[in-house]
């Protein structure tokens, strides 16, 4: 039986993708790929074993190819930080070559802090198991840097990066003007419970696009990249308190598990099931976590992608809802309102019908500025014209 072929990008397409993506100026500095690594905590696993092998292996071919990128490129590690958009830790190092090293082999002497390495690395591509899009996001409004993070990144994604990531972007800016103008967005699910009913409060915020190209310094965003999103209203004016409300739905295998949302928060579970007990336990536990942090409008499912079981990609193929985190997108949730910097976690729960098989997205419907509506999607579908 023959082998399956494992995708791999060449020498000249990583060189093609960062000038695609970032556009580097001629007096920006060196390129940094960012990879964590394992611990006694968090055991290394197939996936991320090979994940760094191809952050490795693009690292070592950017630099054969230093002459056409114009600048050199390095491979940089940390430790990893026991969950996703935790906060990254004090310092980092250069790899020289060779194996990788484990966490426990990294000298101190040798480090560098993040800050020195943003100042000399203002191009950074983070192919990690846990995301680092929120740390870097907050770090390129004081540095000026920009990062591509692809958290769960495996080689069977590669395909994505190879779009037509124009068309990509003109769709996602399209999503995002709608956002712009909304106040508001109704949902109803449809369960084999019954339906759900969601509205979302979307005033005093703005969209935010996502359409996989980073030109300038002082952004970070996904790679492989392909949506709009928006961080609902969580109630911080005094007086005028979140309008989100109603109920929704997540499969979890078998069981979907209804939440109770109340002013922007999940505040507890209606559904019964043992997914439903833990996730009640947890929001008692880590309210922080039941903050609804963002409505994403993915585009790529239109292009013949389809979900693989990592989040980086399949949250870009149509509708997600997200809980926790909220403050790298202009929230007001962050590290201070969870119980320790490894509780700081966003976690997106994505819609379509192959991560969610018995949940419907029956419509969305936007409400703008102006009292009026815009039907967003119908039967799981964007109901606008692209």
């Amino acid at each position: 039986m023959s082998e399956a072929v494992v995708e791999r990008m060449t020498g000249p397409e990583l060189v093609a993708l960062v000038q695609r993506v970032f556009q580097p100026r001629p007096e920006e500095g060196a390129v940094a790929i960012l990879v964590d690594l394992p611990d006694a905590k968090v055991p290394d696993d197939a996936n991320w074993a090979a994940r760094r092998e191809i952050a490795a292996g693009w690292a070592a071919d950017l630099t054969a190819h230093r002459a056409e990128l114009g600048r050199e490129t390095h491979l940089v590690v940390y430790p990893n930080v026991h969950t996703n958009n935790g906060e990254l830790p004090e310092r980092a190092w250069l790899h020289a070559g060779g194996p990788l090293p484990s966490v426990a082999a990294l000298d101190p002497a040798a480090a560098t802090t993040f800050a020195d390495l943003y100042a000399t690395h203002p191009i950074l591509i983070a192919i990690t198991k846990f995301s680092a899009t929120a740390p870097l996001k907050l770090a390129a409004k004081t540095h000026p840097i920009r990062a591509a993070t692809m958290p769960g990144f495996r080689a069977d994604m590669i395909p994505a990066l190879r779009l037509d990531y124009t068309e990509v972007n003109r769709r996602v800016e399209l999503l995002k003007d709608l956002l712009d103008r909304a106040e508001g967005a109704d949902f109803r699910f449809d369960t084999p419970d019954g339906p759900c009913d969601l509205h979302l409060d979307l005033r005093y915020r703005t969209g935010h696009a996502s359409g996989g190209l980073l030109p300038k310094p002082g952004v970070a965003g996904n790679l492989p990249s392909g949506e709009a999103y928006i961080v609902p209203y969580e109630g911080e004016r005094e007086g005028d308190p979140s309008r989100t409300q109603g109920v929704m739905p997540v499969q979890f295998g078998a069981e979907i598990v209804r939440y109770r949302i109340e002013g922007n928060k999940a505040l507890g579970v209606l559904s019964e099931g043992p997914k439903s007990r833990e996730e009640a336990e947890l929001l008692t536990r880590e309210p922080a976590y039941g903050n609804l942090a963002e409505l994403g409008l993915g585009v790529l499912a239109a292009f013949g992608v389809k979900p693989i079981g990592e989040i980086l990609l399949d949250e870009k193929l149509g509708l997600h809802l997200a809980f926790g985190r909220s403050d790298h997108f202009g929230g007001q949730v962050g590290p201070k309102d969870f119980s320790s910097l490894d509780a700081v976690i966003h976690i997106d729960r994505v819609y379509v019908p192959e991560t969610q098989s018995d949940v419907k997205v029956v419509r969305v419907d936007l409400t703008l500025a102006d009292g009026s509506t815009v039907a967003l999607m119908r039967n799981g579908a964007y109901s606008v014209g692209f």
